[in-house]
């Protein structure tokens, strides 16, 4: 071992006691192919003095045989098991690895880098504390597309700690330039994933440089070395101590005068008379014992293994929650969550699935793929369905409900694997979002809801008082169109033209509703249809506030647009047509993409040309100066201004 313990030749049992009391740190390694993640948990064992001399001679021969250090020491023969895994030079399986020093003791997982082995490392960070990025400093390398993967599949798992090593220093000559320079590409980058605690350490994994003893090679660099970080770095307000769940495992009755519920502490803390309820029965009762193999405790905290005695013969089994009553999570079979999919074969919407979550397994769907995302641009797109290590947001519909929390606020209990019902293998991992699901976020034009029940108010002012105040009767304009057909262009100019006349005008397009209203909606017919349907509910309130409101959407669908215009009045709501080609819209939007409600451009929206519009503007001939005109011309000749 790294430190050395007078208690291991004295007293061996306190030695081992003092052991396990030790703060247990869990880390992976991740980055892209050949960074050194397999060479540095190799270097830090080494170092540590982790490594049995007859360990250490086997890994010298193989060094020999198949490392890529020339007949060297190769580090990456440790934790490279597999026989595979040694002759092409490559991680496959995550390989875990134990050490202590005299401050912690620590879990190493050790990830593979290829892309087509993202599930193993989806399945390696799923429990640990630090992630550690490696990053090889040479030229054409730096910030990798699998280093942008590894680092949002982390972000997602909710991995609070995250250490860039920026390795290979030894083969840029521990140029400082280099160091900063990948520091500030990963920056930018680590924004758009809100990193809570970001760290960057310059490295040589081969050579040992800032592992465990710090390096002569970077003077510029007063940064801690990797193990005084990783013996240093605070952990102990990660763990949710606020939220009591205990999924219960399975019930003890050993005899007639004991039934207890065992199982594992999910979050939280409870302690002998504490009131607790059991869910999905929603029976109560107080905390009679806390029972383990060592003894009765008074109070027992996560991640501890016990078994909870009631007062009273409540009914709960294996599968169910015990929580405190003033306490609860949701109780729920539909929720949204995000997706790392795990499986050669693909996701099939709509297809059974087993779900297991904590101790409950239970049959269930994906009723809708919300959206695709792309890891290196971290933007969404619609999809049809999710390929082997790809991830995406899905609705969940479950045959009975299961109790959770959100992913972000508790990862025990927001948490699920996904099993096919067929070959039983593991085909994806879930992080849930919250209890949305699209049939409340979707399109409701038709939903009864609490609205029903109530009555308009009668304004005070009327109608006729406003648009003889501001000169024009209130109307909704829609424009509409394939992304990229100008409809953003021609609306804001005629909200500039209508100002500059004196009337008062507004815009509202995809972009100002996505980023307020219909921020949880993403691209799918009915979210599109939703979308329209809010906006046709803002719109009728600006008509009677007396504004002409300028409506901007793709809206694809003429059964969603003629909807809309029942909303605001059909008295009262044109329609212009932005018809343009579709190659031609197709080239502009490439070139001026933008995070709006034309987001993305794809054929696939299934564009439905408006039957009546009030006005078609040809895009591809007319300039916005001439689109805007015309659009005044229509409003002068209707008498709307």
């Amino acid at each position: 071992m790294s430190h050395q313990d007078d208690l291991i030749s004295s007293d061996i049992n306190a030695y081992l006691d003092q052991h396990e009391k030790k703060e247990l740190l869990r880390f992976l390694t991740c980055g892209s192919v050949d960074d050194g993640k397999s060479t540095l948990i190799g270097r830090l064992l080494y170092d540590s003095k982790m490594i049995y001399e007859d360990t250490l001679a086997k890994l010298e021969k193989d060094s020999a045989v198949h490392g890529t250090t020339g007949g060297g020491f190769d580090p990456a023969m440790l934790t490279d098991g597999l026989k595979e895994e040694k002759e092409q030079g490559i991680t496959i399986d995550v390989a875990y690895r134990y050490f202590s020093t005299a401050k912690r003791k620590f879990i190493i997982a050790d990830t593979p880098g290829h892309v087509q082995y993202t599930r193993n490392m989806a399945t390696g960070a799923s429990t640990a504390d630090l992630a550690i990025i490696l990053i090889d400093a040479r030229p054409g390398h730096g910030v990798m597309e699998q280093t942008k993967r590894h680092s949002f599949i982390a972000s997602l798992l909710g991995i609070k700690h995250v250490l860039v090593a920026v390795n290979k220093m030894d083969l840029v000559d521990f140029s400082e330039s280099v160091f900063r320079e990948i520091c500030d590409d990963y920056r930018e980058f680590a924004q758009r994933l809100d990193p809570n605690d970001l760290h960057f350490i310059p490295i040589s994994a081969l050579n040992g440089d800032n592992v465990v003893e710090r390096s002569e090679n970077t003077p510029w660099y007063n940064g801690s070395t990797l193990m005084n970080f990783l013996e240093t770095v605070y952990i102990g307000s990660d763990r949710n101590l606020k939220d009591f769940r205990f999924p219960v495992q399975s019930v003890i009755r050993p005899n007639l005068d004991f039934r207890g519920f065992a199982g594992t502490i999910a979050s939280g803390i409870i302690r002998v008379g504490d009131q607790v309820m059991s869910l999905p029965s929603r029976k109560t009762s107080r905390v009679k014992e806390i029972v383990t193999f060592d003894g009765n405790l008074e109070e027992a905290a996560t991640p501890m293994s016990v078994t909870l005695t009631l007062d009273d013969e409540i009914d709960s089994s294996r599968g169910d929650m015990i929580v405190k009553p003033g306490n609860l999570p949701k109780l729920e079979q539909k929720f949204d969550a995000m997706l790392v999919w795990m499986s050669d074969a693909a996701m099939v919407p709509g297809r059974q699935y087993v779900f297991k979550h904590t101790t409950k397994m239970v049959t269930g769907n994906f009723s809708t793929l919300r959206y695709q995302i792309d890891v290196n641009t971290m933007h969404s797109s619609p999809a049809p369905t999710l390929e082997l290590n790809q991830i995406g947001r899905v609705n969940v519909v479950l045959n009975q409900p299961i109790c959770f929390d959100r992913y972000r606020n508790n990862k025990s209990t927001g948490a699920f694997i996904v099993i096919d019902r067929i070959t039983n293998v593991t085909v994806a991992a879930g992080m849930i979002i919250d209890q949305r699901t699209s049939e409340n976020t979707g399109a409701s034009w038709e939903k009864a809801s609490v609205s029903d029940s109530l009555v308009e108010e009668i304004s005070a002012v009327t109608p006729a008082e406003r648009a003889s105040r501001y000169g024009q009767k209130p109307t909704t304009i829609l424009f509409t169109g394939l992304p990229g057909a100008g409809k953003s262009t021609t609306a804001f100019g005629v909200e500039r033209q209508l100002f500059d006349m004196g009337r008062s005008a507004m815009v509202v397009d995809g972009q100002n509703m996505r980023i307020g209203l219909s921020r949880d909606l993403n691209f799918s017919k009915d979210d599109r249809s939703e979308n329209v349907r809010r906006a046709a509910e803002v719109a009728s309130l600006m008509n009677d506030a007396g504004l002409i409101c300028l409506l901007s959407f793709v809206s694809p669908n003429e059964d969603a647009r003629k909807k809309a215009a029942r909303v605001v009045g059909e008295e009262q709501f044109l329609v212009v047509h932005l018809n343009a080609p579709e190659e031609v819209c197709q080239q502009r939007h490439q070139a001026e993409q933008t995070a709006s409600e034309d987001t993305p451009l794809e054929s696939k929206v299934n564009y439905q040309e408006p039957k009546d519009a009030d006005l078609v503007l040809d895009t591809a001939q007319l300039k916005p100066a001439d689109c805007v005109a015309k659009v005044i011309e229509m409003l002068e000749a209707k008498e709307i201004i």
